[in-house]
C-alpha cells in the first residue's frame, strides 16, 4: 500500500507557500511514502528546531525517505547531509522544479545514482516560482508571492543566501492569478514576499510596489480587499502612498520591517533607514488614513546594544504607535557579521529586554482594543467564530457565521487579544 509525502513546514509564510506548490510538484511526479521537511534558517535556533524535527520524524516514520529543503538546506546543506535521519538535502531552487520530484520517486533504491545533496548556487537564480499555486491559506484568504529573495545584506540576516537576490514575478501573472483567485469565491489576497517594497526592481521598467497594487485593484474590480504583509517602509513608493490614502480595498495595516530604534544599532545592522525615518513614514501613512494600525519586527539584544540603545527601541513602541509587535530576542548566526561582533550582550538580559518590548506591544495592543470596541468593522470570517477585522485584529463571535464571507459587526467586548460580538 502507498501514501502521499508528508509535508513539514518550519518558519515564514512564504516556506507554508512553497510547501503547497511541492506538494502538487510531489504529486505530479507520483512520489509516495516520503517525508519533506521545509527548513527555516532565521535563527541558529530555528536550525536547532529542524535538526529535532528531523529526529522526531525518524522515530515516526522509520522506514520512509526523509528529504530536507528550504532555507536552512540551503544555507548549510552539510548539516543535514551529516545526519543519519537524511535520505537527501535539497535546495531552495530545486524544490521548486519538477524535475526533481520526477528524480525524487524513481526508482526502488530512491535516490539511485544522484548525489545526496542538490544544492545550486542560489545567487545565479534569475527566476521565482510564485505562479506555481493559485494562493493557499484558509477559504477565506489567499495569499500570492509576488516575490522572492533579497538584495541587503543586513549584518543579522542569513536569509539572502538562502533564498538568493531578489526576483519579482512579473505584474502580468499576478493579476491573472488574483483574478483566478476572486473567481474561485476569495474575499481577501495578501501579497507575499521576502523582500515584498524590492518588487519590481528586476522587470522592465522598473515598477514599484506601489505600481503592482494599483494595478491589482484597478483591474481586478471585483477583489474586496488587498492586504500587503511584511514591507521596508524606507522603500515605499509613491503609488503605495497614494494608495493608502485613496483605496478603501488596501487593508489599513502594515507589517514593519523596522528592527530597532537607535541609529548606531540600525547602522551596525545595515538597515538603511534611521530612527526619525521610522517615525516619519507612520505619521504620513496615519494622516493618509487615520486608522492605519501597524505592526513590526524587532530584535532585542543585537550585539553591542547598551541600556540607553534598548531605551530607544522602547521609545519606538510608542512614537510609531505599533500594535503588534514581532519581537526577536537576538540569536548569535554563524554565516553573519553580526555573530563576529565582539561585544555580544548576555542571553539573560537579552531575554529581559524581549520580554520588555513584548510587555509594551500587550499595552499597546489593549489601546488598540479599547479603541476599536463599540464601533462597526467589516469582518472577513477565518472559520465559523472567528475573523478579522480591516486592521487584523481578531473578533470572536458567539454566534456561528459563514466561513469566508465578510460580515459588519459592532464588538462589544474584549477578551484577551480579541475583540468579541
Amino acid at each position: 500500500m502507498t501514501n502521499a509525502p508528508k509535508f513539514t513546514t518550519l518558519g515564514c509564510r512564504l516556506n507554508a507557500y512553497e510547501t503547497e506548490a511541492m506538494k502538487e510538484l510531489s504529486q505530479q511526479a507520483g512520489l509516495q511514502n516520503a517525508v519533506v521537511v521545509n527548513t527555516c534558517a532565521v535563527t541558529a535556533e530555528a536550525v536547532r528546531k529542524a535538526r529535532q524535527e528531523i529526529r522526531k520524524l525518524r522515530r515516526e516514520n522509520p522506514d520512509a525517505p526523509i528529504i530536507v529543503t528550504g532555507c536552512a538546506a540551503q544555507t548549510e546543506p552539510e548539516t543535514f547531509a551529516a545526519m543519519d535521519e537524511v535520505t537527501q538535502v535539497i535546495g531552495n531552487t530545486e524544490k521548486m522544479q519538477a524535475g526533481t520530484w520526477q528524480q525524487i520517486a524513481k526508482g526502488p533504491d530512491f535516490i539511485g545514482t544522484t548525489e545526496k545533496v542538490q544544492v545550486d548556487d542560489i545567487m545565479s537564480v534569475t527566476e521565482t516560482a510564485g505562479h506555481l499555486i493559485d494562493g493557499f491559506g484558509t477559504r477565506s484568504r489567499a495569499y500570492v508571492q509576488v516575490q522572492n529573495g533579497c538584495d541587503h545584506r543586513c549584518t543579522f540576516c542569513i536569509i539572502p543566501y538562502g533564498r538568493g537576490n531578489s526576483r519579482s514575478v512579473p505584474a502580468g501573472v499576478v493579476v491573472d492569478q488574483i483574478k483566478r483567485l476572486v473567481d474561485r469565491g476569495y474575499n481577501e489576497v495578501v501579497l507575499t514576499g521576502v523582500d515584498l517594497t524590492s518588487w519590481g526592481a528586476d522587470l522592465p521598467a522598473t515598477p514599484k510596489l506601489g505600481d503592482l497594487v494599483m494595478r491589482i485593484l484597478k483591474l481586478v474590480p471585483d477583489l474586496p480587499r488587498l492586504r500587503i504583509s511584511s514591507i521596508d517602509s524606507i522603500e515605499v513608493d509613491d503609488n503605495l502612498m497614494q494608495a493608502i490614502a485613496t483605496e478603501p480595498r488596501l487593508m489599513p495595516h502594515l507589517h514593519l520591517s523596522l528592527q530597532h530604534g537607535d541609529d548606531l544599532i540600525l547602522k551596525r545592522m545595515a538597515r538603511r533607514h534611521l530612527r526619525d525615518d521610522a517615525i516619519r513614514f507612520c505619521e504620513e501613512a496615519r494622516k493618509l488614513r487615520p486608522e492605519m494600525t501597524f505592526g513590526a519586527d524587532i530584535i532585542a539584544g543585537f550585539p553591542t546594544e547598551t541600556d540607553a540603545h534598548f531605551e530607544n527601541s522602547l521609545k519606538l513602541v510608542t512614537d510609531c504607535d505599533l500594535t503588534w509587535l514581532h519581537v526577536f530576542p537576538y540569536s548569535k548566526r554563524e554565516g553573519t557579521p553580526a555573530a563576529r561582533i565582539p561585544n555580544q550582550v548576555n542571553g539573560t538580559l537579552i531575554k529581559d529586554r524581549a520580554a520588555r518590548l513584548r510587555a509594551a506591544g500587550d499595552t499597546q495592543v489593549r489601546t488598540h482594543l479599547a479603541a476599536a470596541r463599540g464601533k462597526a468593522h467589516q469582518i472577513l470570517m477565518e472559520n465559523p467564530h472567528m475573523g478579522r477585522t480591516e486592521q487584523f485584529t481578531e473578533v470572536t463571535f458567539a454566534t456561528p457565521q459563514v466561513e469566508g464571507q465578510i460580515v459588519t459587526a459592532t464588538p462589544t467586548g474584549i477578551t484577551g487579544t480579541q475583540l468579541t460580538v
